[in-house]
């Protein structure tokens, strides 16, 4: 006799011998472990721990949602035609990491910075980076007070929860280091003395990716430090026209008013930190970030903080987009913006006119993206 039954991990249809039931065999879809039930009962998968259930992807109005929403429609006063901008950076701020924006003058990089500022209320400071900056200029340093005869720590630009770093690649790299700690650790270190930074912390710094007269080019291991690269590219016809009236008479930016706090910023970090994500989902972004490193035209592929920045932009991402529930369709979304400044291509690559951008589709549309059951994610 036959034995038929159904694996609930792919949904495959079974049929074993009937000496096999109720005993141990493997799908041959999937590979899961299964145990053969009696005849017409579905088969379990037996798995190690008890599985996790995923919540349903509902579409909803979380107060992750609602405060993004608030802040990016009151950025659009300002900004013009770069929603999609808008949101990458709002997911890398919720995400608690950093952005740096690329990109020709004049398509209003700096201005996005402050519009945000604006739009929070947090303490905003700007460091126009040049040649002669110094560390203790972006950090502060100790100052001798003849009042108290003793020395006193004056905090420089980088003790804001927005920072603007205009023109980073200006900078020498002794001063972009000084930027480092405070990224990576949010606190910073003058003469022995550790300095907390206030949260929420974000670094926004910009460069011209077309003048290369006297700059410092980042290193591999300092833009591995932002969490999302971007560009914001030229406005449409239409909108550029908009603009021009929109400026008439003053700058949108001036009339921006503060639609949110910092504290619930930091609620809404902490949130984006439980958005559920399967293990198919995380299975996904390590398998295409593996796949970077073994890509041909790729000399240095992305590093487990890759990893890790595709993780948790993803779950920003879906909390913004009003999904408690990641999917593999975001991953596919942000994978150039966090992936793209963290891969190196060969060198021979380029002589065939291969660029990163181009690499990474080649990888989304080779690694194949898991199958979630639809039934988990009802809108």
């Amino acid at each position: 006799m036959i034995t038929k039954s159904i694996c609930r991990e792919c949904g495959q249809h079974l049929e074993f011998s009937d000496e096999f039931t109720g005993e141990e065999v493997e799908c041959p879809n999937c590979g899961a472990t299964t145990v053969l039930a009696v005849s017409g009962v579905p088969t379990v998968r037996l798995p190690s721990h008890p599985p996790v259930v995923p919540p349903p992807r509902a579409q909803g109005k979380s107060p992750v949602t609602l405060l993004a929403r608030r802040i990016i429609e009151n950025i659009e006063h300002a900004i013009v035609d770069k929603h999609e901008a808008i949101v990458l950076l709002m997911t890398a701020y919720l995400a608690e990491g950093h952005v740096l924006l690329e990109d020709v003058p004049g398509v209003a990089k700096t201005m996005l910075a402050r519009a945000l500022s604006c739009s929070i209320g947090c303490s905003f400071k700007r460091i126009q980076c040049t040649p002669d900056l110094l560390p203790n200029d972006i950090t502060g340093s100790s100052v001798f007070n003849p009042q108290t005869a003793a020395f006193e720590f004056r905090a420089g630009p980088l003790f804001a929860q927005i920072v603007l770093a205009d023109e980073i690649n200006r900078a020498t790299p002794r001063a972009q280091s000084a930027l480092l700690e405070a990224m990576a650790e949010q606190k910073v270190t003058v003469d022995g003395t550790n300095y907390e930074l206030a949260p929420p912390f974000i670094l926004i710094a910009t460069q011209n990716p077309i003048d290369h007269e006297g700059t410092f080019p980042l290193p591999e291991a300092q833009l591995d430090r932002f969490l999302i690269r971007m560009s914001m590219g030229y406005p449409r016809f239409e909108s550029e026209i908009e603009m021009l009236q929109r400026l008439q008479l003053q700058h949108p930016i001036e009339t921006l008013e503060s639609v949110a706090t910092a504290e619930e910023i930091v609620q809404a970090q902490h949130a984006v930190r439980k958005v559920h994500v399967d293990e198919k989902v995380g299975r996904y972004i390590v398998q295409l970030v593996h796949a970077t490193r073994a890509h041909p035209d790729i000399v240095l592929g992305g590093s487990p903080r890759a990893s890790i920045a595709l993780f948790r932009c993803a779950q920003a991402y879906a909390a913004i987009q009003g999904f408690d529930f990641v999917l593999p369709d975001d991953v596919k979304q942000l994978a150039r913006y966090v992936l793209g400044h963290r891969l190196i291509l060969r060198p021979e690559s380029r002589l065939r006119k291969k660029t990163v951008a181009g690499v990474i589709d080649e990888i989304l549309n080779t690694v194949p993206a898991p199958a979630m059951p639809a039934g988990n994610y009802a809108e």
